[in-house]
């Protein structure tokens, strides 16, 4: 009895124990759950968005609430509060996150300002404008509805693999990590409605075997290198040939030059190096799968060069000829816009059938002289099948080209986001004044905003009303300014802050900084110049200045045609104050007037449709559609 008596009462307290943990159980799991379930929804209404960003609230539930996170990946540089790299999976735009970590902050002006600044303590760049409103997750990020309101799961995967790889141009082979813009500008920028050619693409993934075969340190690289002055003709049969391209004016003729030297290695099959200094490294991203573009610093002629041979003295002396059983090693191709004696011959082919034999050219360039490769009878008919549009050739070759560094992109990204991203529309500025003397500022900023109201790219002001009497949702237009100079900012910002416009929009004005004057051989200056160039690529209108390469370079990417201002002399405002570009290439400044097989000088615009002279430089040379 004994026994029994104790069974039952440890039966009975069993019970007792089990009626109250148990609801205690079923309440606090479905409490869990529910807050899972919170988080991840709160991620999954992100599409089409970068969530990399660290410095933002997550608003679940309070609008002050902020909420500590640490995503699975890690940013390489710049945010000192938050790791993180986004995996943007294909067909997939939600990063996995994790509780934990460090506080988020708001992103304000002073943020990005203060990163712009601490790149050059001597410069002093400033927002022109006042504090970006507080920004939660889902507002931050790029204006590209391409995707944003697919329905279709399948569909939308491969409109976005399509998106994030430009349409073939890139291999998803890179590591994400190293390189967070190859594989998220796509979220930054609207789909290119130019796509690029299969031709072009499968001349693209032959190139890229050719220079992990053929780039550095590889065995045929150390051969070619180890070769004296002059090389037999049998050792220049190898199939790895090199175009090695030096440096040359600022960062926007560096970046022509680029791509134009890139099509010309494509052409003859050529390895491209580039012999890149300390202003330049931190710029941009290896382009090429499993091998790099970066000439060693052991390379032969790293420091000196005076004693190569150049092409010019070569056709002078003869050196070329096919009897001689010694061919150079190494050849100067200077194509500077300074120096243009062989430029008369550099596009003839008997020119090209000479320098193929050559196993290094060292190229020396500021010109976009990819309109000489379009007059070479051997050239024309793989130009033609890479680009149907003439006029994609930099946009094409830029996009896959130049990536920002991580360090730069984090700069492009907090800058669209703080400020950029919520825009209706961006208009871009681009304003480089090469004399001063010529045209004061005052009528430089008259002419702009004279041609930012004619094309209705600005509205008009109403002078009878201030800028206090919004509507309940105005729209807004973000106006970047991209100048050495702050006086064209403050001006704008000044106009449009101290009165309404007649349509009634909300104009606001950033310039990201004013370095004064040019430093094109400072690493802190062409970060900025880089980061200002990819934000006007990202507008949607650009007014840029005449003969600039800068402005091209952001045109060009954005696959835009922008409005080129015309030449202000004295206080006159010319008439019209600008023109629209007839295509998005570059402007060649100084193309060759020699026609091969006449013998004679020529307009080449006579003989080539897709050539027209530059609306900026009347004697330039500019790519356009036969159809134009």
């Amino acid at each position: 009895m004994d026994k029994v008596g104790w069974s039952f009462k440890s039966f009975r307290t069993l019970l007792v124990v089990g009626s109250i943990t148990f609801p205690i159980l079923v309440i606090f799991t479905l409490i869990h759950q529910n807050s899972i379930f919170d988080l991840v929804q709160g991620f999954n209404v992100l599409p089409g968005r970068t969530q990399n960003t660290t410095t933002d609230v997550l608003q679940q539930g309070t609008q002050n609430a902020t909420t500590t996170i640490t995503t699975t990946n890690v940013l390489q540089q710049g945010v000192q509060n938050a790791t993180t790299t986004n995996v943007l999976k294909q067909g997939v735009q939600n990063a996995t996150v994790q509780a934990g970590g460090e506080k988020y902050q708001n992103i304000t002006e002073s943020s990005v300002d203060k990163m712009l600044r601490d790149k050059n303590q001597n410069a002093t760049p400033g927002i022109l404008e006042e504090q970006a409103q507080t920004q939660t997750i889902s507002d931050i990020g790029p204006k590209n509805h391409s995707f944003e309101d697919g329905k279709n799961v399948p569909s939308l995967s491969t409109t976005t693999i399509a998106n994030k790889l430009l349409d073939g141009l890139l291999v998803s082979t890179f590591d994400e990590a190293l390189c967070l813009s190859r594989y998220q500008s796509y979220l930054y920028r609207k789909a290119s409605p130019h796509k690029p050619s299969k031709y072009l693409i499968s001349k693209l993934r032959n190139y890229e075997h050719l220079h992990q075969s053929c780039g550095p340190y590889t065995k045929p690289y150390n051969k070619i290198m180890r070769k004296g002055a002059k090389i037999s003709k049998n050792d220049a049969s190898t199939k790895c040939k090199y175009l090695v391209w030096t440096a040359s004016n600022g960062l926007g003729n560096r970046m022509v030059t680029l791509a134009a030297a890139f099509l010309y290695a494509i052409l003859t099959d050529r390895v491209l190096l580039v012999r890149f200094g300390a202003d330049m490294f931190g710029l941009f991203c290896e382009p090429f799968p499993d091998s790099s573009w970066l000439l060693p610093r052991n390379f032969p002629y790293w420091k000196d060069q005076k004693h190569i041979e150049t092409y010019e003295s070569m056709l002078m002396n003869n050196k070329a000829n096919s009897s001689q059983e010694l061919l150079l090693t190494f050849l100067i191709l200077n194509l500077q816009h300074t120096h243009d004696g062989h430029n008369n011959f550099f596009h003839c082919d008997r020119s090209q059938d000479l320098l193929q034999k050559i196993p290094v050219l060292i190229l020396w360039s500021d010109q976009y002289f990819v309109p000489s490769l379009f007059m070479i009878p051997s050239f024309r008919q793989d130009l033609s099948k890479m680009f149907p549009e003439k006029d994609t050739v930099f946009h094409h070759l830029g996009r896959y080209l130049f990536h920002p560094s991580n360090e730069a992109w984090e700069l492009i990204r907090k800058f669209y986001d703080a400020h950029l991203a919520k825009a209706n529309e961006r208009i871009g500025l681009q304003i480089r004044v090469f004399n001063t003397h010529r045209a004061p500022h005052e009528t430089i900023i008259n002419e702009i905003i004279a041609c930012a109201l004619q094309h209705k790219l600005l509205p008009e002001l109403d002078m009878q009303k201030s800028a206090t009497s919004p509507l309940k949702k105005p729209t807004s237009k973000a106006v970047l300014v991209a100048s050495l100079y702050s006086e064209y900012g403050e001006k704008l910002r000044t106009m449009y802050q101290a009165n309404a416009t007649v349509t009634r929009e909300v104009i606001r004005v950033y310039q990201p900084s004013h370095e004064e004057r040019q430093k094109s051989n400072n690493d802190m200056h062409n970060i900025k110049a880089w980061t200002e160039i990819y934000l006007l690529s990202l507008c949607d209108a650009l007014v840029t200045s005449p003969k600039s390469t800068f402005g091209y370079v952001a045109h060009s990417l954005g696959g835009l045609k922008p409005w080129i201002l015309q030449r202000a002399h004295g206080e006159t405002i010319p008439d019209p104050p600008c023109r629209r570009a007839k295509s998005m290439e570059p402007c060649f400044h100084y193309p060759p007037k020699y026609d091969c097989r006449a013998n004679s000088t020529v307009d080449f615009t006579s003989l080539f449709h897709h050539m027209k002279h530059c609306e900026d430089v009347s004697s330039g040379l500019r790519l356009v559609n036969a159809n134009h």
